[in-house]
């Protein structure tokens, strides 16, 4: 059964590794094809993402295989003789099960070094093709953005893709608007050696921007501005243009960390957003004027500053005077009708303004709060999904293998059509809870978890079914509950009528 199961693993990993290869070149044919790239680069490229496809692809390999060789062996009634020689199945079961726990540990081992190794160099490849061919930057039929600005060109021709034509061009300004657009015939990319600076050189076209007017009234007067040239030349900055395609960055994400890295940065994170949100409280606190303690007037300051003149009788008897005049005990249901016409607008307006300041400054805090807290729950899903997928494979395999003995088909027809719907299954509840607890709707722990949790239950219930040699689901029995129940109310309507 070992070797059965070695050699069903190996074929379908290789099978399925190839399909998801094929799915990952159509993803990225984009960033790949036209665009002077040397095949040694481009086998780097799908060199480095084989290991990110692991994850993807050993989960449905366990889960494939085990169905394939349990089901071979109970289509061929090879677990009836086993059963008749007295080994049960969990017996039967106990090397793959030792196999599976090994696989979980290269499972994690993959996770937690090579993956985000991978990642690391992904990220590099594809940052330093950009970079060091700058042709590659700028996409047919599309808007590139490209150093400040949006470049479309229908057609790129020539040596490494230097000439274009019908080029159309949006340049940003500081507010990331597009006042200028320059349309083109033609185009030449012209670079040195050594130098961090491309040149563009347009010919034949016409240059449109909008004035911005310094009031209002100006906008009449100097609505835009507009020229026709022969050559036009733009300077592109590319920084590091002449750079090594493998030149490393010091980059990290959380896809590039390992367990030891993302727990130090969780803690990280969590103290850096707490701190954050405590100062930008306190400070909206502060400006409201809320929540300030309330301390009763003492009347010693008073008395104590009295005393130290020489008439400290007659000022006493003078201020209680003006006290006693402006003590009124008319109850007031409106605090603002103790001050006059004018003063209430005053007051009004400024309340106004304060509380359309705070909002101003909460709602400009809440983008980066949200983004801030995105990162701390991306961090966390990506330490437990290097756990998740190791324990992942250890129950797919507790799922695929009594399915296989239940459903008792080899082949790779039922048992493909049934490890494929599973895995969908499988993979599509752990992208939609990734996704929620990336936004903080779930937590994240629960989001890293889910997919597995739930097919945990039904490991169990197929092992059990499996080990009484029960079918998939029992209907029968249900059916003769039900025939039972009928019966029953028949008799008693036979009786009540007699």
């Amino acid at each position: 059964m070992l070797k059965r199961f070695l050699y069903n693993f190996f074929s379908s990993f290789l099978i399925l590794m190839f399909i998801f290869i094929f799915q990952t070149i159509w993803l990225f044919i984009d960033d790949l094809a036209g665009k002077g790239l040397d095949i040694i680069i481009i086998g780097k490229f799908l060199f480095y993402l084989l290991p990110n496809l692991t994850e993807k692809v050993l989960p449905l390999t366990v889960l494939l295989s085990s169905i394939l060789t349990f089901g071979t062996f109970a289509e061929n009634y090879e677990f009836a003789a086993m059963k008749a020689s007295g080994i049960s199945l969990q017996r039967a079961m106990l090397p793959l099960v030792i196999l599976m726990i090994i696989l979980g540990g290269v499972a994690f081992y993959f996770a937690n070094s090579v993956i985000p190794a991978s990642e690391q160099k992904i990220y590099n490849l594809r940052r330093n093709i950009a970079t060091v061919k700058p042709a590659a930057a700028v996409v047919e039929g599309v808007f590139s953005d490209v150093e400040g600005y949006n470049i479309k060109v229908d057609e790129k021709y020539g040596d490494n893709d230097r000439y274009l034509s019908d080029v159309v061009i949006h340049r940003k300004t500081n507010l990331e608007k597009n006042n200028t657009v320059i349309k083109a015939t033609g185009g030449e990319l012209k670079s040195q050696e050594g130098s961090g600076i491309i040149q563009l050189v347009l010919s034949d076209g016409h240059y449109y921007e909008e004035i911005t007017p310094k009031s209002g009234s100006g906008k009449d007067n100097s609505p835009f501005a507009k020229a026709n040239f022969e050559t036009y030349t733009i300077n592109i900055e590319v920084p590091d243009n002449v750079q090594d395609l493998e030149e490393e960055r010091n980059v990290r994400t959380d896809k590039m960390k390992n367990v030891a890295r993302l727990n130090k940065d969780i803690d990280s994170l969590k103290e850096n957003n707490v701190k954050v949100v405590t100062a930008f409280s306190k400070n909206i606190t502060n400006r409201m004027g809320a929540f300030l303690p309330l301390t009763k007037p003492d009347s010693l300051p008073a008395q104590k500053t009295f005393k130290k003149s020489s008439d400290t009788a007659l000022i006493n008897a003078k201020y209680r005077k003006k006290l006693l005049k402006k003590k009124d005990t008319t109850p007031v249901e409106n605090l603002m009708d103790l001050y006059q016409e004018y003063q209430q607008i005053q007051i009004m307006s400024t309340a106004k303004n304060s509380v359309s300041n705070i909002l101003n400054s909460v709602l400009g805090k809440k983008e980066e709060i949200q983004r801030r807290y995105k990162i701390y729950n991306m961090h966390i899903l990506s330490l437990h999904k290097k756990f998740a997928l190791a324990l992942s494979c250890i129950i797919l395999f507790f799922v695929g293998a009594p399915l296989g003995a239940i459903i008792r088909k080899g082949g790779l027809g039922l048992p493909m059509v049934i490890a494929i719907v599973l895995f969908l299954t499988y993979y599509f509840i752990g992208v939609f809870a990734g996704n929620y607890a990336k936004e903080g709707n779930i937590h994240p722990i629960l989001g890293a978890w889910l997919s597995t949790l739930i097919m945990l239950p039904l490991g169990v219930y197929l092992t059990k079914r499996a080990t009484a040699d029960r079918g998939l689901m029992d209907f029968g029995h249900g059916i003769e509950k039900v025939k039972e129940f009928f019966r029953g109310f028949r008799k008693k309507n036979k009786v009540i009528a007699s």
